[in-house]
C-alpha cells in the first residue's frame, strides 16, 4: 500500500471515529446544526491538508477544535453573515441528560452569549480543556480565558435563573 493510501485510510478512520464529537462541538460554538456541519467540513479540509504533520504529533482534536472556533469567529465578522434567514429554533436538539425545557433554556442562554464567551464556555466545559489549552485554541492569554469564562458563567446564571422563575410561575398556575 502506498503512503498516500495509508494517509487517506488513517484520516478516514479518524473522521469516522470523531465526526459526531466534532459536530457537537461546532453546534455548541455556533448554535446552528447547518452552520456546525459547514464548520466541521471546513475543519476537516484543513486537517487533511495538515494531516501528515498533525497526525504524528497526536494533536488532531486540538487542531480541529481550534479551526472550528476560529472559522466560526471569522464567519461572524463578515457583514453578510449578520443577516438571518429561516426559522430560529428548528434545529434545537436536546441532550439525553436534560429535559426538553432545560435543554431549550440552556441552548437559548448559550446563544445569547457573545461569540468569544460562548466559545470559551464550550471549550472549557464541553470539551473539558484547561485554561491554558483554551487560551491556545482561541489565540489569547489565560487571563482573557478566565475573564471571558467568568462573564459567560455570570450571564448564563442570570439568564437561566430568570427562566427558572418563569417556568416555576407557569407550573403553579
Amino acid at each position: 500500500m502506498s503512503r498516500r493510501h495509508a494517509r487517506a485510510d488513517e484520516f478516514v478512520a479518524y473522521v469516522d471515529a470523531r465526526r459526531g464529537y466534532l459536530r457537537r462541538v461546532a453546534y455548541l460554538v455556533c448554535g446552528d446544526w447547518h452552520a456546525a456541519e459547514d464548520l466541521v467540513q471546513t475543519a476537516l479540509i484543513k486537517l487533511y491538508a495538515a494531516w501528515p504533520r498533525i497526525h504524528t504529533d497526536g494533536a488532531e482534536d486540538a487542531y480541529v477544535r481550534r479551526i472550528i472556533v476560529r472559522a466560526h469567529l471569522d464567519e461572524k465578522r463578515r457583514p453578510w453573515r449578520r443577516e438571518r434567514i429561516g426559522l430560529d429554533g428548528i434545529d434545537a436538539a436536546a441532550p439525553e441528560t436534560l429535559s426538553l425545557e432545560d435543554s431549550d433554556a440552556l441552548i437559548g442562554a448559550l446563544k445569547a452569549l457573545p461569540q468569544r464567551q460562548r466559545a470559551t464556555v464550550v471549550l472549557r466545559y464541553w470539551c473539558g480543556l484547561s485554561v491554558e489549552e483554551t487560551a491556545d485554541d482561541l489565540g489569547c492569554t489565560t487571563g482573557t480565558v478566565k475573564s471571558q469564562t467568568a462573564r459567560a458563567m455570570a450571564g448564563l446564571r442570570a439568564s437561566l435563573s430568570t427562566d427558572d422563575v418563569t417556568t416555576t410561575e407557569r407550573r403553579s398556575r
